[in-house]
């Protein structure tokens, strides 16, 4: 996307802003407009694919964004950019406006994607891998509470497929450094939120 298209991207969502009876002020129209301006032209036509620049947390959570507002027939980067102007969270994309920003966001372009078209398999756990574990799957975690979260480092050792005919969840076996082993059950379900690729590891 050159900064012509997120001109006409910013365009789109002032209008948006205009219906939802929230319109940006001129100055701050103009604010954004100068803002893509200063982006430079050539910017698009970097070699390196920003998606490798997210860790495996981030790019899954960004793919699966976009995945759900191509399915409901909306432009991602305008819905981002529309957050943006408002000030709004982007929920589990916050990170993006947070830590890369918008010239990142302009790096991003359609064919940058295709690297990650198996990216749900790509990213799946493999006998081998090493993954950090709360402790909450074994014991009560209060955030404020005597007994908070923490991450342990340990290694899947087993992966298993469930098959029925409505739903295929998923459990592993993992082994801690001191050898003891644990079963995760609805690795990819319920106890999502429970485990994590190492946070210093890139993929």
């Amino acid at each position: 996307m050159n900064p012509d298209e997120i001109k006409t991207a910013l365009q789109t969502a002032f209008k948006r802003c205009d219906v939802a009876s929230c319109p940006l002020s001129e100055t701050q129209k103009q604010i954004l407009l100068q803002v893509v301006k200063q982006i430079p032209q050539d910017s698009t036509y970097d070699i390196a694919n920003p998606l490798d620049e997210l860790d495996s947390e981030e790019l899954l959570a960004f793919l699966k964004f976009v995945k759900t507002e191509e399915q409901q027939n909306r432009t991602w980067k305008v819905q981002l950019l529309n957050d943006w102007l408002h000030n709004q969270d982007s929920g589990a994309v916050q990170f993006i406006r947070d830590r890369y920003g918008l010239q990142w966001l302009n790096r991003v372009e359609s064919y940058h994607f295709d690297k990650y078209a198996d990216f749900e398999d790509a990213l799946k756990l493999r006998v081998g891998d090493r993954i950090e574990v709360s402790n909450a799957l074994w014991e009560w975690v209060q955030e404020d509470g005597p007994c908070k979260r923490e991450w342990i480092l340990c290694i899947v050792i087993q992966v298993d497929e469930i098959s029925n005919a409505n739903k295929s969840p998923q459990n592993c076996i993992i082994r801690f450094p001191n050898g003891s082993e644990f079963e995760i059950q609805g690795i990819y379900d319920w106890n999502r939120y429970n485990w994590r690729w190492p946070q210093t590891q890139k993929y």
